[in-house]
């Protein structure tokens, strides 16, 4: 029963939203006068940024259990082409890999990050946050959301982080495709919620998926991300207001 009110209600606010990351046509950033506290001012078209009701991240606590079905991944190489955007680290995706959520598929774009994470669980942040960012045959939006802590070095990462662009603006090619499957936890589970794009135009209707469990990351991995963009890259926590967190 609370799944279904769940999914009711996020189907009353899904509808076609832009990619994550896209250009903007205002410049933003994390700090400063461009920075979150100011985005719903600098644009009209990012006035959701503040007067939304469901924006993201969030802390995810108050969690309720539920039948939540897993997630069907259907991933396979695909991540072909690394970019520095000034706003992420983006690894872009070739058609052919996807999940089946709500009966319907979402088809994998690109995975972003950001450090520190974003979204918190029960209170605690990760050292670092990679969304995989989905989208069915509509433009609606599925993000999943893994959480890296600083420990083993991570392979799949290195396919990447090896030919990471430092100056913003730049694209690089991938020699070895990456595969999303190797990014995901050993153990399956995850909460969910509906929110927001965690960028301007922050908009609203994205379902959300945070996977229950982390991965790792070297330290060193994490240093080179954050000196590739200069700083923090996370949008600061929103009220969760009436949304249900399910598990």
């Amino acid at each position: 029963m609370i799944r279904g009110l769940f999914l009711s209600a996020l189907a009353t606010v899904a509808f076609s939203v832009l990619p994550v990351h896209a250009a903007s046509k205002t410049p933003w950033s994390y700090s400063g006068n461009s920075g979150p506290q100011h985005w719903s001012m600098l644009d009209p078209a990012y006035v959701v940024c503040g007067s939304g009701k469901n924006q993201s991240p969030i802390n995810l606590t108050r969690i309720v259990e539920s039948d939540l079905p897993p997630i069907a991944f259907h991933y396979q190489p695909g991540g072909t082409e690394i970019l520095n955007n000034r706003h992420t680290i983006q690894i872009d995706f070739e058609p052919g890999s996807s999940i089946t959520l709500d009966g319907q598929s979402f088809e994998l774009k690109q995975l972003h990050f950001h450090v520190p994470s974003e979204n918190t669980i029960e209170g605690n942040a990760y050292a670092m946050e990679g969304h995989l960012v989905h989208a069915d045959k509509n433009g609606n939006l599925a993000v999943i959301a893994v959480m890296y802590s600083i420990a083993d070095k991570s392979a799949e990462l290195a396919k990447a982080w090896n030919h990471m662009p430092l100056k913003a603006g730049q694209t690089k090619a991938l020699p070895d495709a990456m595969d999303a499957s190797a990014m995901l936890p050993g153990k399956p589970g995850h909460y969910r919620f509906n929110g927001s794009l965690t960028t301007p135009p922050c908009t609203e209707g994205v379902r959300w998926l945070v996977m229950k469990y982390d991965q790792t990351a070297s330290a060193a991995q994490i240093e080179k991300f954050t000196k590739a963009l200069h700083s923090a890259n996370n949008r600061p926590l929103q009220p969760v207001n009436a949304r249900i967190i399910l598990k």
